[in-house]
This record gives structure tokens, sequence and C-alpha cells, in this order.
């Protein structure tokens, strides 16, 4: 293996994942760039992502520039005389002369069979959409969103019980792996540089949480894939007059009997919704606010305002 002298940009856990398996493989990690602390917790102390914790504590410089645009944020950047940056869901858009000035580019870990979801949220659109399969990209990076060249590429199916999270870290170990193959890989000049194709371009816009909410007027399994793809940030809900249920699983009930009132209608006593088509929807695990998550048959026995009948908005 070449060891090579590198920058790592990125910023949470996803990237995390990357940053230790290219340490781990005897990389020159010699800076790491991620977003500046933010407000956390209950106390909302000023807290350090976790690319940056981790490098911190490693021993390893970290700079947060709240952009890359200044002439003095280009010119320390160079300064590094690096021979290859790494980029994992870092949250700065990297002007040219950024890209431009390791020895061998910028090279980027996304999460994402491209050109199908470029973009900020990938794996959680993925899944809204119902896509079968989902997988990470190695691109080596341009000026464009996410339009560089593909590099490596490797594809993990989505199912009927995949989980935002859970695909989140199966996609980081992916990334991590990829990543440090395309490292050994570049300076033989083994890697192909192959551009993307025009069609099947979409965007993976950025998370909203009012997305989250649960309109049951909506197809039972767009329903069930928003439960799956927002779990655990920001968390499916619903409003039960000023309550907010979060849904943390559920389960369609299919042209059942009782699953065809109106939607929003609670047709049975096991809190099966009527949806607005596809049947009903039968949240299994629900968290009231204030409260641990719970199977939801354990929350009906000493709650009865989710009672048969009921109409939610």
């Amino acid at each position: 293996m070449t060891k090579l002298r590198i920058a790592f940009m990125g910023t949470p856990d996803f990237a995390l994942v990357a940053l230790k398996e290219l340490v781990t493989a005897g990389h020159d990690v010699v800076c790491v760039y991620s977003q500046p602390p933010r407000p956390a917790g209950r106390g909302h102390k000023e807290t350090p992502g976790p690319v940056h914790a981790w490098a911190a504590d490693h021993g390893i410089e970290v700079r947060t520039p709240v952009s890359l645009k200044s002439d003095a944020q280009k010119q320390a950047f160079a300064d590094l005389n690096l021979d290859v940056a790494v980029v994992a869901a870092y949250g700065l858009i990297l002007p040219k002369t950024i890209l431009d000035a390791p020895k061998m580019g910028c090279l980027n870990i996304h999460a994402s069979l491209l050109p199908r979801w470029r973009g900020a949220a990938p794996i959680q659109r993925a899944i809204l959409a119902g896509d079968d399969k989902t997988g990470v990209t190695i691109m080596q990076m341009d000026v464009g969103l996410d339009t560089g060249d593909m590099l490596l590429v490797d594809e993990i199916a989505i199912t009927p019980a995949t989980y935002a999270n859970a695909l989140h870290d199966d996609l980081a170990e992916m990334g991590g792996r990829l990543i440090v193959d395309a490292l050994e890989k570049l300076p033989a000049g083994r890697l192909v540089a192959t551009p993307q194709p025009d069609d099947g371009v979409t965007y993976a816009a950025k998370l909203e949480k009012t997305e989250a909410r649960l309109d049951f007027a909506d197809d039972a399994a767009a329903l069930e894939r928003k439960i799956r793809a927002f779990t655990p940030w920001p968390g499916a809900y619903f409003d039960l007059g000023k309550e907010r249920i979060k849904v943390q699983r559920a389960e369609i009930i299919a042209n059942a009997k009782g699953a065809t009132g109106k939607p929003g209608e609670i047709v049975d006593d096991q809190l099966t919704i009527a949806c607005g088509s596809g049947g009903g929807l039968r949240p299994t695990r629900i968290q009231r606010p204030g409260k641990a998550a719970m199977d939801a048959d354990a929350v009906l026995r000493g709650f009865d305002k989710l009672a048969q009948g009921v109409v939610l908005e």
C-alpha cells in the first residue's frame, strides 16, 4: 500500500467510519475539516460533531471553517500539500480551487447508486421511493452537485424490513471499505473513471421535520415506508389532539376486514388506521411525548384515547 497524505472532510457518524478505516489502513491523515460545533442537549452546549471529536482525541488537527471561499482558507488548504482529500457528508461546497489542490483531487463517499439520489438525504429518499436497492459510490469530485465521475460502486438490497438507521450503518461500513480500496488503487492508476449517465438523475432533498407527519389520506404502503425512512430522525408521527404520537414500527393491513373506514379512522381495537388507499396501517411500536417507546398493544391497555372509532387528523 502507498501511504498517502490526506485531508479528511466530514462531520457525522456516517463519515467517522471512513475516517477510522483510513487511519487503520496506515494513511497519513494530516488534517480534518468538519462543521463547527453546534448547540446540543438540554443545556444547548456547543458540541463538536463525531468526526471532530474523534480526530481531536487522536491528535489530528481539526479545522472548522464556516466557508472555504476566502483566499486565506484556500491557501491554508493548499499549504497542506495533499496527495488526496476524502469527503463524506461534510456539509460545505468545495470551490474549484480546493478541488484542484490535492495532487489526485478530492474523492467523495456518496450513499447512493449515482446518478440516482444526488444530494443531501439519499438514504431516506431511497426508502421513501420504494427503491429495491441502493449502495455507495466513490466519486471523483467536480464543481457540480454529486456529478463527478464514478470510480467504485457497491450495492445493497432495500427490503420491506429496511429502516434508515440500519441502512445508514451498513452504507457507512461499505463506504469505509470502498474508500480504502479506492486509495490503494488510485496511485497505481488502477481506477477507471466512468462518467455518470444522463438518464436516471434524481435529487435527494434535505429532510424537513414537516415531512414526517403521517397523512392518512395517503397510501398505506407509502406511509409505512415513511416510518422506516424517518427512523430515527425526524421520526414519523401523527397528532392526537395536542399530543404528538411518534410511530417507530407499523404493518400494512391490506384489504383486511374493518380497514375500510374513512382516512384517519381507527377501525379496530388493534390501532389499525384506515388510509386513503392500500388498506390500513397498524402502528406496532409508538412513543407518547415524554415517555419511552413501547409496543402499541401495551400503550393501548392503559390509554383509551386511541380507541376504535376515533378519527385522527
